[in-house]
């Protein structure tokens, strides 16, 4: 009994003083059987530890910590802000990532300055904070712009290669002049005199129509080399302008038909060069050709004395 009750006290001794080390008195432990979990029974005993100076603290922790404290409370206010990006530009361009050179090719319409000013390059962007797929889908707004490809060359470098829509003439709406693709769309209303050379077409629905109207002119390079104006008429056929002064009314089918037998009828009898307003090719068997009034004056006179002389040697008309 004596050496099973010594042995029984010396368990709990070992208790008193396990529960001793966490801060807390045997006799509380054993009289109401609190356990803490062991993850807490971790941090009690540190701080019980720290407390005690059984555990030495740096001689630099405050400084550390200090330290520590106010960067978060900085890296908190950027965030919270707004301001990340823009640290992180500074930072990287103080790296040396900072954009030094723009290397641009195909831009024969797109000006420089225009490509600069979307990448939003302004002498201090870094290199890592450039979003390339922002700044290629900008790009590709711009008016000329087909595609762009956008790409970063470490350290210091952005090479822009642009594909540009090409302007295949000029659609003249209302008072509006448009530059136009082949397609029909519109690239960017006209500005200068540049593309003066471009074909003309005139009206509604001339724009979607251009290419196959040209198309067909294509095979008739002398009429071609003269037209001024393609002027759509209803949004169904065409009216050509010639460059003096002539209309040529052709047909809502069968162009190439009225465009071989205008090319025939110049070729033998010089059509389009004589004092005539307008030909009409709009029936097929048949070619009505207007006089200007010019003409019209002088044809009246030259009828009026021919019939002078008949009458005058006696003959009827």
């Amino acid at each position: 009994m004596d050496g099973g009750g010594r042995v029984l006290f010396a368990v709990r001794g070992d208790r008193s003083e396990d529960f001793a080390a966490y801060g807390a008195p045997a006799s509380a432990a054993s009289a109401e059987g609190v356990v803490l979990p062991r993850p807490l029974r971790r941090v009690v005993r540190f701080i019980v530890s720290l407390c005690s100076g059984r555990i030495a603290i740096p001689a630099h922790a405050g400084k550390v910590s200090f330290v520590g404290f106010y960067s978060a409370i900085a890296v908190y206010g950027v965030v919270i802000g707004g301001h990340g990006p823009a640290v992180s530009h500074a930072l990287t361009s103080f790296a040396g990532f900072a954009i030094e050179d723009v290397k641009v090719t195909g831009n024969e319409q797109t000006s420089e300055i225009d490509i600069l000013q979307l990448l939003g390059l302004d002498g201090s962007t870094s290199l890592l904070g450039l979003d390339i797929t922002a700044a290629r889908q900008s790009l590709s707004d711009l008016p000329w712009v087909e595609s762009a490809e956008v790409r970063k060359i470490y350290p210091s470098t952005v090479e822009v290669v642009l594909r540009e829509r090409k302007a295949y003439g000029i659609w003249q709406h209302g008072t509006e002049l448009s530059l136009i693709e082949k397609s029909g769309s519109v690239i960017a209303p006209l500005r200068d005199n540049k593309f003066a050379s471009l074909p003309l077409f005139v009206g509604r629905d001339a724009e979607t129509a251009a290419s196959d109207v040209e198309t067909e002119f294509a095979k008739f390079p002398e009429i071609a080399s003269r037209v001024k104006a393609y002027v759509r008429v209803a949004g169904r056929r065409w009216d050509i302008h010639l460059d003096n002064g002539v209309v040529v009314k052709l047909p809502e089918d069968g162009v190439a038909g009225a465009l071989e037998r205008l090319s025939r009828l110049d070729a033998d009898q010089q059509l389009l060069s004589r004092d005539i307003a307008a030909v009409d090719l709009r029936l097929s068997d048949r070619t009505t050709v207007q006089l200007t009034p010019e003409a019209q004056e002088r044809r009246l006179v030259a009828v009026e004395e021919r019939r002078k002389a008949l009458k005058k040697a006696g003959q009827s008309i």
